[in-house]
């Protein structure tokens, strides 16, 4: 893709605001990221700073732990690359667009549970994890 992957972690005081949508629902479809998304019943409804998005139940339960009433930090490292080219990525939502020069972020260091952030967000949010070899 672009540069090679490297782990990271996510800044401390980088809290979300989230809620679990559990509701009697079929769940709803939202088009961010340049193509429709879709939330399940039991996802999480996001607030990152303003940046509103859904995040799959079992992902969200795996990588963030509670930080306040309602906030909640994300615990669990990240591998990114940045992208060369434009392109999309399926996440477990849908398809985000990004644009090269942005990071390709994976919740599993293998590769999988992918998404795409601008290259500024993802410096402001993350950094790397000096565990990193």
């Amino acid at each position: 893709m672009g540069a090679a992957r490297r782990r990271y972690r996510r800044r401390p005081g980088q809290d979300v605001v989230a809620v679990q949508l559990k509701l009697d629902t079929d769940g709803f479809a939202y088009r961010k990221w340049g193509a429709e998304q879709r939330c399940k019943p039991g996802d999480w409804l996001v607030d990152n700073n303003g940046d509103l998005y859904t995040v799959d139940a079992a992902v969200f339960a795996r990588t963030y732990r509670p930080s306040g009433k309602g906030t909640y930090l994300k615990a669990t490292p990240v591998w990114a690359e940045i992208a060369a080219r434009d392109g999309f990525v399926q996440t477990k939502e849908g398809r985000s667009r990004y644009a090269a020069g942005d990071y390709l972020v994976y919740n599993e260091e293998g590769g999988g549970d992918a998404y795409c952030m601008s290259r500024a967000k993802f410096e402001a949010m993350y950094e790397p994890d000096p565990s990193d070899p």
